[in-house]
């Protein structure tokens, strides 16, 4: 007669006691005692879901060191920065443009105490760090600025200009999606705005908006520049001061939305032509408003800039005041802007710095990595984009590091770019034709051998994961 299995116990955890008397002869960093009581559950709850699932049991001191150490990351800054080698300048999941030096300088001093709104000469309460503001106006030509936290915030406030229920004419062919999800009618609603379509999809002329403006139907035109997307073959855009005669004719403000907004050239780069925002005042707009974390390569921000007494009014719109970046914004804003200034933003910025680098330097320096990585790397000529919403279809030549895959399903590269993304420092590339490509005119050159160390050491974890071919046994 066969034996009855016995069910054994399921293990179970600790109590929290026993680990929280281990924890305190670790000696951890000094913390609250709820705040280490409620550490050790949540790892206490972590092992009862493993011994639910039939994981074998942790060691008491396994989970004691586990407390310690989260304890120890939980205090120290997290480490976030990456290694940018897509080829995409203006990498909006990577944060868009990376702050030049001085930027990042200017948000530090400004973490602590400083004259945010306290008027230096009175000690009395004065405007709000005005200094970004100050930049943008003797940049653009433009009688007054705001700085908002993003440029759909931006855009949000100008469009409310037009009054509540009041129309805003725009072309069909600018009823763009800006990003999120975001699409400029669910703004124009947002604002309390009535949305005036004129003109077709592919082709708009300044006179398709004068039905839209005759007996005062829209108080405002809004003018969007396809800063993300490219029309080509049958079309038509109106120009900018024909649209702006017209419409200050019949008593409406115009606002051009740039995007990306650059401050330099862009044709003197190689580049298609961005229209600038003192190019777009001049030709008429009341207002322009543009984002402060794509070409003109600082921290997030929305800028408006154009007339002073509208400037006025939106200062004193209350969503103004939800719509206002902080002060360490403020700081890096005024710092980005003030390179241009200085006539060193080519160079000082680093998006700026990227769209210039010599094409040769780049490869010079793809040659060195390469090579000190070894054997599988080569140097192939690539294109750069500008990305970010910004300059669609422009590319810049450039060279990137390749790595074949190993094998023929291409599996090996989407685990070496896993390995990359998780490693010390974090590497992000791109796979494009069987190849995984590391393009370094997006590498910062202080980071070259950063990278070269980081894809050597990624290559031996992926080589040491390939299942071995079985032996021979001599038959």
């Amino acid at each position: 007669m066969s034996a009855v299995p016995v069910d054994r116990p399921r293990a179970r955890p600790p109590s929290v006691e026993r680990i929280l008397a281990i924890v305190r002869t670790e000696k951890p960093p000094a913390s609250e005692p709820a705040a280490l009581t409620d550490l050790v559950r949540s790892v206490i709850a972590e092992e009862r879901k493993r011994l639910e699932a039939g994981a074998p049991a942790t060691s008491d001191q396994s989970l004691a060191d586990a407390v310690v150490e989260r304890l120890r990351a939980f205090a120290a800054p997290p480490r976030l920065a990456a290694i940018n080698a897509t080829g995409v300048i203006v990498h909006t999941n990577l944060g868009r443009a990376p702050w030049p030096e001085e930027a990042i300088e200017a948000a530090r001093a400004a973490a602590g105490s400083l004259l945010l709104e306290i008027d230096s000469t009175t000690g009395r309460r004065g405007a709000r760090l005005r200094l970004g503001e100050e930049h943008l106006i003797a940049l653009t030509g433009a009688e007054d600025a705001l700085v908002t936290n993003n440029n759909a915030a931006a855009l949000a406030l100008a469009v409310g200009l037009a009054g509540r229920g009041r129309g805003v004419a725009v072309s069909r062919g600018e009823l763009v999606e800006i990003g999120g999800g975001v699409r400029i009618p669910e703004v124009i609603r947002r604002a309390g705005a009535r949305l005036v379509e004129v003109g077709t999809t592919n082709r708009t002329r300044a006179a398709d908006f004068e039905a839209a403006l005759v007996d005062g139907k829209a108080r405002l035109v809004l003018r969007v520049h396809p800063s993300n997307f490219r029309q080509a073959g049958f079309t038509e855009t109106p120009q900018p001061r024909a649209v702006a005669e017209l419409a200050h004719r019949h008593g409406a403000l115009v606002v051009d939305d740039l995007g990306s907004g650059a401050l330099l050239p862009t044709e003197r780069f190689g580049l298609a032509h961005e229209p600038t925002p003192g190019e777009r005042l001049a030709a008429g707009a009341d207002l322009v408003t543009f984002s402060g974390d794509k070409l003109v390569g600082g921290p997030q921000a929305g800028f408006i800039v154009g007339r002073s007494d509208l400037i006025a009014r939106l200062r004193r719109d209350p969503l103004a005041r939800a719509m206002r970046p902080d002060k360490v914004t403020l700081a890096a804003v005024a710092a980005t802007l003030g390179l241009y200034r200085a006539g060193v933003a080519a160079v000082r910025v680093p998006v700026w710095r990227m769209i210039a680098a010599d094409v040769v330097e780049i490869g010079r320096r793809t040659a060195i990595v390469a090579e000190a990585i070894g054997p599988g790397a080569t140097v192939v000529a690539v294109r750069s984009t500008i990305g970010g919403g910004s300059l669609p279809g422009e590319t810049l030549p450039s060279a990137a590091v390749a790595i074949r895959a190993a094998g023929t399903n291409g599996r090996s590269l989407d685990r070496l770019l896993a390995t990359l993304r998780v490693g010390s420092p974090v590497v992000v590339g791109r796979i494009e034709e069987g190849r995984a490509l590391f393009d370094l005119r997006t590498v910062d050159p202080a980071a070259d051998q950063a990278l070269a160390r980081a894809i050597r050491a990624a290559l031996d974890v992926e080589r040491a994961a390939r299942p071995r071919a079985p032996r021979s046994n001599g038959r």
